[in-house]
Parts: structure tokens; C-alpha cells; sequence
């Protein structure tokens, strides 16, 4: 600023722009600093609770949050969160809400995660800051999964220390019932200080005369101009949602499932990033996932690509590098990779655990998408699996493009069976369901221990159950079960079979 330079818009941008700096020295002379407030892996716990680590952190060095505090009950977790809301506007430093966390360490552990998501923390956002600006257009966009999101084009205003100028409007539900119109002031708002969406319409400086209401198109904005279509639910209700059906053919659809199968939770391929990944599909080099693939060993245009800006022998190598690294894949990330709706990261590793290799994996949907009802019947039987992922399974490899798509990615891999299980146990290669409530351990640890012993822990009962575990208030689950002549244990019984106290 004393420099009559532009200045940061916000912490998260000068730091990120800090980091970035080319020239390491310009990088030392920014007064970036952070605070500790968790750790990784560690050769031996050190705490026994999240506030006495935090003391340890901070008698070893490292800075810490002031206002940080141990708080009792529901009324203590209201006053700091007001306490801290108060002294927000006095900070040194930005901040959006508050965490509460559990604090014993082996009741977080014992709470454990869903995904990435922490079960024993949760973040409460303060209010958002709110603005007013004008609607110049509505523009639409085509997901991974040819969800059709309207995004609304804006008079460009700061919110929070960022200027905006898109927001999304979510549906063509929510256009609707705020009545928004192009040419009209409305409301905006970061949530959670992050994502921009527009909260309303300011009724009274609508222009005059009023512009027409937006009417949603009903064909898909790509080239191909495909029909969009309403999903509906098990009950035949409509959802909000509008679809373009025309999946890979649709060129907005393949770049996103491209970018998909490139993150990070996916394959993961160092050197090719989404602009990366943006050129190869412009020039037509890339249009599939196993075109990756291709691309490393095709050297006509690997020498093109040589005499391309930003690349080089060193870069080129690199990033063929990176392809290489990732022709063997284990089961669960190729299975996340593919893009199938419903089937996220804890999906694709219950299916990888399921059915153990790549051939068994896709030999099942094959049959799933004929509607086998004995492969539909196992596939249910997995736990936290149900009618959403069996629809959008079938649906997926019921489509002879994307099958096809699937077996040239296959040919360009090594996919690593999933984890084999334990077969020393008096579990193992068992399927296991538990019902009912369990007393002397929770349901995740009861599941975690059986599949270490070897056992597949299914969520619903079927001819192919071995073992049903049913503590009190076991209802339908046993029933079939004693129709069906399964075994069922009490969890004392359970316990005793696989050897714990």
C-alpha cells in the first residue's frame, strides 16, 4: 500500500500468493505465521485430550490460538462462540466461525470419521456479510453428472474482502420461488464466507417494466443440444434437478469426468493438472481416460508437445512420469475414478473390499446392469450400499459407451486387487450383518473388527448371510434371518467366536 500497489484481498490470498513467489527471497520477506492446532502421525501419543495437546504445542514453540478455550456443556460452546463473534472485528487475523471439538482423544477416535469429515468436530460460521448488486445474465452450466446449475452474472462487488461476480442459483426450483429476473438488484452473500449465492431480490428497484421471469431451458446448452430431464424419486416425485442425457457424448459432461478422474482422490497424475488437462482436450489428444495413457507412448505428439509454451524435455518427461506411476491402481481408486454417481471415496472402497478384484467388480455390473437379480441382491447386501448406487451402477454399465470406455481403460492398467482378507479366523470369507443395538462396543468398531478378522460386514440380510449378530431391538433383520435359517448370535456369542473379551 505505502507502495501504491494493489494490496491483498484477503489473508487466504496473500498467503497463497506468497507461497507461489518463484524467487524464494520474496517469499522469506512476507510476515506469514500460522497457528497449531493439529498434528499428523506421531511415534507416540503425547496428550490424552485435545486442549492438553494444544499446551504441549504451544511449551514446544509453536504459536497457538489466544482465544482458544475448554468449554463445558451446551451453554459454555454459546458464550465463546458469542465471546468470540464480539472480538471478531479486533482480530489480528480473519477468521469465519468457530470449531467445538470433543476433547477427550480417545473419544474422538472412538467417534472416528465419515469420509473426511470428522464425527467428533463440527465448524459454526459466523453471519455472512452481505451485499446488493445487479443480475446481468444467467448462464448455465453442465456438471460431471450433467447436472444443469444456473449461475448468475453480476455488477462485480466486494462481500467479505472479495470481489464477486458469479454465484450460483442452485435450480430452476429457487429461481423461481425468489422470482429472480436479469436486470434485477439482488442480495448477496458468501456462505459459510466461501461460496457466493444470491439470498433475494430487492422487490422495489425491479426496473420498470419489469423484465420477463427466466425460463429454464429444456435442452442441454452443449453442441448437441441433448433434452434435459427431471429425475424422480422411488416415491415418483420430480427432484429439482435438471439432467443433459447425453453423458460422455456431451462434451461439457467428458471434460468434467476428465477433470474427476485426475484429482486427487482419483488417479491423482503428477504434471497434469486441469489446465493440463483443459489443452489435451482442446487439441483433441485427450477425450477419454485411457487416452492418458496413450498420450505417454505416443511420441509424435509427446515431440509436438516439446515445442509447446511452458514445456520442455524436463517437463514432458515429467509428466510422462507421472502417467507411468499411475498404470497400476489400486481397486477402490480406479472404482472411485470412473465417476459413477452416488459412488464417493468410502463407496468405491466398500465395492473394492466386496468384490476384491477388478474382474469380480466389473463381471458384477455387467450383471447388474442386465438387472441379475442375485447380482443386484449381493451388491444390496453391502453395507452402506443401497438403492441410489445399485440405480446409478446399473444405469452406468447399462450404457454401452461408458462399458466400452471402461475396457480400454482396463487395458491400459494394473489394478491391485483390493486388500485380501484374513483367512486364520473363525470369521473369515464369513458375510455378517449386525442388527439391533450392541452394548459393549459401537456399531463402526463392531464392523471394523470383523472385517479385520476377515469377515464381510453386509448391511442387509440375504440368502448369502452367514451371520447375524443381534443385540436388543433387533427387528426385520431377524426375522428374515430365522426364516431363512442363518445363523444368529447374540453379541456376547459374537464375542466370544471371534476371541475378544
Amino acid at each position: 500500500e505505502a507502495a501504491g500497489q494493489r494490496t491483498y484481498a484477503n489473508p487466504r490470498n496473500a498467503a497463497a500468493g506468497s507461497l507461489r513467489q518463484i524467487d524464494p527471497r520474496i517469499t522469506a520477506t512476507r510476515p506469514l505465521g500460522f497457528f497449531a492446532y493439529a498434528w499428523g502421525e506421531v511415534s507416540a501419543p503425547f496428550a490424552q485430550a485435545q486442549w492438553e495437546a494444544l499446551g504441549r504445542l504451544k511449551a514446544w514453540g509453536f504459536a497457538t490460538t489466544p482465544q482458544s478455550r475448554r468449554v463445558e456443556g451446551p451453554e459454555g460452546l454459546l458464550e465463546a462462540y458469542r465471546e468470540m463473534e464480539a472480538a471478531r472485528p479486533h482480530l489480528g487475523f480473519d477468521i469465519d466461525g468457530v470449531v467445538y471439538k470433543v476433547d477427550r482423544l480417545d473419544w474422538q477416535q472412538r467417534l472416528g470419521f465419515v469420509t473426511r469429515t470428522p464425527r467428533w468436530a463440527i465448524a459454526r460460521k459466523f453471519p455472512a456479510e452481505q451485499a446488493r448488486t445487479v443480475l446481468m445474465a444467467i448462464d448455465l452450466q453442465v456438471g460431471r453428472t450433467g447436472a444443469v446449475t444456473p449461475v448468475a452474472r453480476l455488477a462485480p462487488v466486494t462481500v467479505g474482502g472479495v470481489v464477486v461476480e458469479n454465484a450460483t442459483l442452485h435450480n430452476a426450483d429457487e429461481i423461481a420461488r425468489k422470482d429472480i429476473r436479469v436486470g434485477d438488484t439482488v442480495i448477496l452473500q458468501r456462505a459459510g464466507d466461501v461460496i457466493p449465492q444470491v439470498v433475494g431480490v430487492v422487490a422495489s428497484e425491479r426496473p420498470d417494466p419489469p423484465p420477463p421471469p427466466f425460463a429454464f431451458p429444456t435442452v442441454c446448452p452443449c453442441p448437441l443440444a441433448t433434452p434435459l430431464v427431471r429425475e424422480t424419486t422411488a416415491s415418483g416425485a420430480e427432484t429439482v434437478v435438471r439432467r443433459c442425457s447425453g453423458e460422455f457424448a456431451c462434451p461439457f459432461q467428458r471434460i468434467e469426468h476428465l477433470r474427476h478422474f485426475v484429482s486427487r482422490r482419483a488417479y491423482d497424475i503428477e504434471g497434469l493438472g486441469e489446465k493440463q488437462l483443459a489443452a489435451f482436450f482442446d487439441r483433441g489428444w485427450v477425450r477419454e481416460p485411457a487416452d492418458i495413457f496413450r498420450l505417454a507412448r505416443d511420441a509424435a505428439r509427446l515431440d509436438e508437445l516439446r515445442t509447446m509454451d511452458g514445456y520442455g524435455e524436463t517437463s514432458v518427461a515429467n509428466l510422462v512420469a507421472g502417467i507411468e506411476a499411475r498404470r497400476t491402481i489400486p481397486l477402490d481408486r480406479f472404482i472411485f475414478g470412473l465417476g459413477i454417481r452416488h459412488i464417493g471415496e468410502t463407496t468405491a472402497m466398500v465395492l473394492a473390499r466386496g468384490y476384491g478384484s477388478a474382474e469380480a467388480f466389473l463381471a458384477a455390473m455387467d450383471r447388474v446392469a442386465a438387472r441379475d437379480p442375485d447380482a443386484m441382491e449381493e451388491l444390496d447386501a453391502l453395507d452402506q450400499v443401497g438403492g441410489a448406487v445399485i440405480e446409478a451402477a446399473a444405469a452406468y454399465f447399462g450404457e454401452a459407451h461408458n462399458r466400452r470406455i471402461v475396457a480400454e481403460l482396463v487395458a491400459e492398467l494394473s489394478i491391485r486387487d483390493a486388500e485380501k482378507p484374513r483367512q486364520d479366523t473363525a470369521v473369515a470369507g464369513k458375510t455378517v450383518v449386525f442388527t439391533g443395538a450392541l452394548e459393549q462396543m459401537t456399531r463402526d468398531e463392531a464392523k471394523a473388527r470383523a472385517e479385520s478378522l476377515g469377515a464381510k460386514v453386509a448391511g442387509s440380510v440375504s440368502k448369502k448371510t452367514d451371520i447375524v449378530v443381534a443385540g436388543p431391538g433387533a427387528g426385520s433383520k431377524l426375522k428374515i434371518a430365522e426364516a431363512l435359517g442363518i445363523q444368529v448370535l447374540t453379541e456376547a456369542e459374537w464375542l466370544e467366536l471371534i476371541g475378544s473379551p
